[in-house]
């Protein structure tokens, strides 16, 4: 396969750690793209921007508060819609946090939201939709990861 351009994206998880909660969007069905899907924050890296600068600005626009970046989830590989390559995307997802949950403002991107515990977004959320497993994942790493370790990235930032 030949060396080909593609969008960078960005996924925000948005949490509530002392919560132990996760804001779930669905798009509004004006989106030109998976108009009523359940998804988090998302948006492309516009040209000349990293992925964390992309992030914060996805999520004040989206939902009107500053977030904090705790750590990358993982990354991620899709087109959107067909599989053809101005539609690829390559991208990075971040868990983040917010102080005040109740501060947020959703966008005209977004027709509903809710704030959700892994179990519930696993009942609301169909098997293998992709916003689970980037719960799921979440969850584990948050469990797993140090205090000391998360202190770091939030005191540092994740930028080289």
């Amino acid at each position: 396969m030949s060396i080909g351009r593609f969008y960078g994206g960005i996924g925000a998880l948005v949490g509530c750690p002392a919560e132990r909660k996760y804001l779930v969007l669905r798009r509004s069905p004006d989106k030109d793209f998976g108009g009523g899907a359940w998804e988090c924050v998302t948006g492309r890296v516009d040209q000349g921007e990293g992925f964390t600068d992309a992030v914060v600005r996805e999520v004040y626009e989206e939902l009107g508060v500053r977030a904090q970046i705790d750590f990358i989830i993982g990354t991620m590989h899709f087109y959107r819609g067909e599989a053809t390559p101005e539609n690829e995307m390559v991208g990075v997802q971040f868990c983040c946090s917010i102080e005040k949950p109740e501060a947020i403002r959703t966008s005209w991107e977004h027709a509903e939201y809710r704030w959700v515990t892994a179990e519930e977004a696993q009942a609301l959320l169909p098997e293998g939709h992709w916003l689970l497993k980037v719960i799921r994942r979440a969850e584990a790493m948050r469990a797993l990861m140090p205090p000391e370790l998360l202190e770091y990235y939030r005191a540092e930032g994740l930028k080289a």
